[in-house]
């Protein structure tokens, strides 16, 4: 009898979040799109589905911040890491051409991404929606004859529809950066990672921020991200996301975060994961 992993992923299916999917998980799955990030989470936390791909952040638009909050609002690790190169291309139904388009409908962050095509083709109407892969399901199944969708390459097939523009994006050097959550249970089977996200607090001191990452530091341990979103409740104060290469179960790793402990109003391991290429 086979055994079928349920994986949830914010969107329709082609959306770029099922190509990190199928990176991180192995095996057979049943894809769960969902419709929003905190349905995504919810439905992780609540045994619905047993992983979770999340975009974390992107190399052109930044981080996705409510993702962030997420993290923070909802105790599931961090099991994977890999990232998705994005190429946005020009999807129309059957029947349409490139000269008759007068709309194109994908997710705010992708019109934004594709400005110079734009600019280069000013009769097109950039319309925000909200999914990539939802933009292009809707415009095929409502057979628009002067619309089409910004998506991946997948989408075309997936949905009926025929790419009238390729690779339409302003920066080829366009990557996604996705984790995969799963439940607290699994922590300990993939605790063997290279990598590890923490989030804290520090006290509100005069160099407070400094002497947190020389806890690093002074111990060459790198880092390599760290991100501040606001403490609710606390005006003007802040949470740190901070990733840094090592696994807290080794000596180096483990007492630098003894020493953030020490100094530190709140320290929380988000997750110690692999990167897969």
């Amino acid at each position: 009898m086979k055994t079928y992993r349920r994986v949830g992923f914010q969107g329709e299916r082609g959306a770029f979040s099922e190509t990190a999917a199928r990176k991180m998980v192995t095996g057979n799955m049943d894809l769960v799109p969902l419709p929003s990030f905190p349905a995504l989470f919810r439905a992780l936390a609540s045994g619905k589905i047993d992983y979770a791909t999340v975009p974390i952040e992107n190399t052109l638009a930044g981080s996705v911040h409510e993702n962030y909050d997420l993290l923070l609002k909802h105790r599931l690790p961090i099991l994977f890491e890999t990232s998705v190169q994005i190429v946005h291309n020009l999807i129309a139904p059957p029947g349409v051409s490139l000269l008759s388009v007068r709309r194109a409908y994908s997710h705010p962050v992708a019109l934004q991404q594709c400005r110079r095509f734009f600019e280069k083709h000013r009769r097109i109407e950039a319309v925000p929606f909200y999914d990539t892969a939802g933009s292009v399901k809707m415009v095929t199944e409502k057979k628009l004859p002067d619309a089409a969708a910004i998506a991946g390459k997948s989408c075309a097939s997936i949905y009926g529809g025929r790419i009238v523009a390729k690779d339409i994006g302003d920066d080829r050097e366009n990557y996604t950066r996705f984790f995969l959550l799963g439940h607290r249970s699994m922590a300990k089977r993939h605790a063997s990672g290279t990598k590890t996200s923490i989030v804290f607090v520090t006290k509100n001191l005069p160099g407070a921020l400094f002497r947190c990452l020389s806890a690093f530091a002074l111990r060459d341990i790198n880092l390599t991200k760290i991100e501040s979103r606001p403490l609710m409740g606390r005006p003007w104060e802040y949470l740190f996301y901070l990733d840094f290469l090592g696994n807290p179960s080794s000596l180096t790793p483990g007492n630098a975060l003894k020493n953030l402990d020490e100094i530190t109003e709140f320290v929380r391991v988000l997750g110690c994961y692999t990167t897969v290429p």
